[in-house]
This record gives structure tokens, sequence and C-alpha cells, in this order.
């Protein structure tokens, strides 16, 4: 656990030692309030997030990817990774140190949003109860987009070719879910390989969580999502450490 600690912390200190870390909170938190107030919030007369939360994944195919494009490629450019692999430090804890600092990362710049809470607590009497798992699933969307970006950091030393397919990686498993998608797979696949397709985009479950509906398959949808990615990336770096 030192071991692990000592990354994660080292790692989270990185964030806000450089200026990167402000510009993105600025551009999140600047297109966050974008999206929960442009499309007709005071004219509706009801005080919610529902379109905050609603439109966050789709901030998330861009945002989380410039996250995680630097957590491991960095590392490989600068030839750094070659002297964390002397370190007494185990593959999986230095994966995980470094997914768990971005991920608190991403939990912080989505905390900083709280002024909207207070906005619609102030105009009406929204339900609580939404808005906590609105914030719950919009978190473990930003965990699951944020291991698929980790993988994909490990496999190219090029933060722009990381990035670039996080976000095409991300954007499938979000437009997968939509309607206009599935109508049109629907149009020459079989309806039993839809509704898979279907079950597998991030859009459906985070969705039903956004609803304040808190199922098993719809936590352990992001569980198994994040554990997949984040065993994947541990897999590459130890064939690229016993190479």
């Amino acid at each position: 656990m030192q071991s692990f600690w000592a990354v994660f912390k080292r790692e989270l200190k990185s964030y806000f030692t450089t200026p990167l870390a402000y510009v993105f909170l600025v551009i999140f938190l600047f297109f966050s309030g974008y999206l929960a107030f442009k499309q007709g919030f005071f004219e509706a007369r009801q005080a919610d997030l529902r379109v905050f939360f609603m439109n966050l994944p789709l901030l998330y195919v861009f945002m989380v990817p410039s996250t995680a494009m630097r957590l491991w490629a960095e590392e490989r450019k600068t030839g750094s990774i070659e002297l964390l692999f002397t370190l007494p430090i185990t593959i999986t804890q230095a994966v995980l140190g470094k997914f768990f600092a971005a991920w608190i990362f991403l939990g912080i710049a989505l905390a900083l949003t709280f002024p909207m809470v207070i906005t619609v607590y102030y105009l009406g009497n929204p339900d609580t109860g939404l808005i906590i798992a609105g914030y719950l699933g919009s978190w473990l969307t930003a965990g699951g987009f944020l291991a698929i970006g980790c993988f994909f950091s490990t496999i190219s030393k090029n933060q722009v070719i990381s990035f670039v397919l996080s976000v095409v990686a991300c954007a499938v498993l979000v437009f997968a879910g939509m309607p206009t998608t599935l109508n049109y797979l629907s149009s020459f696949l079989p309806a039993g390989l839809v509704s898979t397709i279907e079950s597998m985009s991030i859009r459906q479950h985070f969705e039903s969580i956004q609803k304040g509906v808190l199922e098993f398959k719809d936590i352990a949808f992001f569980v198994v999502l994040i554990i997949g990615w984040i065993s994947a990336s541990t897999i590459v770096l130890d064939e690229r450490k016993a190479a």
C-alpha cells in the first residue's frame, strides 16, 4: 500500500504543479455550465440538472481522454517508465496509483460544478436523490472513460495518438446507445444483436442511474468496465517490462 500511495500522491500533486490542470478545470466548468443552461433551462420553469447530466457523457468523450493521454504516454516518451520499472513497486500498484489519482482529479472537477446545484435549489425545489444519483453516475462514467484512456496511453508514446484512440473508443460506447444509432442498426442486424449492443453502451447504464434507479447491473457494468481496461493496461505494461 505504501508504494500505491506514493504513486497516487505524486501523480495527484503533479496535476496542480502545472497550468494544464487549471486550464482543464476552467474549460470543463465553462462547457458544463453552457450545456446545463443552453437548452431553454429557464423557459422550462423546472429547477433540475437533467439537461446537465444528459449532456455530460458527450463532454466526457473529449475531456476525460485529455486527462488520460499523459498517464503513460508521457512516461514512455521521456523514458522515465524504465526507471519506474526498476523501483520496488509492482505494475499493478503503479497503474492503480495513477488511475485513482486521475479519477480523484476528475472528481474534483465534477465537484466544482456545485454552483449549479446551488442555483437549482435557489430557483426551485429539485429532487435531491436524482441529483446525488446523477453525480454518482457521472463519476462512474468518468472512471470508465479514464480506464479506456489509460489503456490507450500504455500502447502509444504519442499523446495525440492516445487521445484520438481514446476519443473514438469512448464515442462508440456513448453513441452505440443512442436511439438513432439503434434504429439504424436494427435495419440490418438481428434484434438480439442490437439489444446486446445497447446493453454495452455507457449511455444506457448512465441514464438508468441518472433517473435515480440504482440497480446492481448498472453499477456492475461500470465496475467491470473499469477493471477490464485497467487489467488490460497492466498486461501491456507487464509485457513491456518483461521485454
